[in-house]
């Protein structure tokens, strides 16, 4: 399915879409495969994989601690990308959104990447530290290969900014809650108004996501967002106990979550 189908898919069934965020490599490479796969045949409408680097700037202590994890367990961007390809050999359908910072894509080569992309299987990347006024640089090669873009809006974004959106074609657009890092507060109320404004701006659909930990969290986002990013919350059970049981934990929060995107 595509990514945009993922959306068309919720949107038809009365539910927002459930936006999954896992760190590959943590706590190691094929652990993290078993991990994402079992998510995914939870009920996770859309995976985004975080590549794991070494200066996180916007992930709190979570996914910092999971991605030193996976750093040290020898998780690469190399190894995202062939991650996603064991996923799709072992049938894995489920739209995947590289998510990671700038400079091992930039390293690689923004050309390359877009192709080994594309080979990979995934379907589009978000970068959290490539500002839209640079974007292009990375979207241009990945849309070549057929590969989408997801842009950030945030609380602070400018009527301007919004208006930028349209020329990327994203599949959705990912709007940030709060001002800050992952993990560290609960989700701000955001204004319905808002959103409506965006999707018009992008002709997107708009996920919401930082600081959604619960279905109870989540359920009021679902109500109003075409979509919802979950991650701490999953990274937190990843670390929870062995890595023999973490799949099952993270599927347990994957089913809650999914419950509550009903609207």
């Amino acid at each position: 399915m595509s990514l945009r189908g993922a959306f068309d898919t919720a949107a038809a069934e009365r539910r927002a879409a459930l936006v999954a965020y896992l760190t590959f490599g943590d706590p190691d490479p094929a652990t993290s495969i078993d991990i994402v796969e079992a998510a995914a045949r939870a009920g996770a409408d859309v995976i985004e994989l975080g590549v794991p680097f070494s200066d996180p700037s916007a992930d709190g202590p979570s996914i910092q601690r999971a991605m030193e994890r996976a750093l040290v367990a020898g998780a690469t961007l190399a190894g995202a990308l062939e991650a996603v390809a064991e996923l799709r050999r072992r049938g894995i359908a489920t739209p995947i959104v590289l998510f990671g910072y700038y400079n091992p894509m930039f390293v690689m080569g923004p050309d390359a990447f877009a192709a080994r992309a594309a080979a990979a299987g995934v379907d589009a990347v978000l970068t959290v530290d490539l500002p839209i006024d640079e974007l292009a640089e990375l979207a241009t090669p990945l849309a070549a290969h057929g590969v989408g873009v997801i842009p950030l809006v945030a609380p602070t974004s400018t009527p301007e900014r919004i208006a930028r959106l349209a020329p990327f074609r994203a599949p959705f657009v990912y709007y940030i809650s709060l001002t800050g890092v992952t993990g560290v507060r609960a989700a701000a109320p955001v204004d319905p108004a808002r959103l409506e404004i965006i999707r018009q701006a992008a002709s997107a659909p708009v996920a919401v996501g930082f600081g959604i930990r619960t279905p109870q969290d989540a359920a009021p986002f679902a109500r109003i967002a075409d979509g919802v990013v979950v991650g701490t919350a999953l990274v937190d059970r990843v670390a929870a106990g062995s890595p023999a049981g973490a799949a099952e934990r993270v599927a347990s929060l994957i089913r809650e979550l999914a419950a509550a995107m009903k609207r």
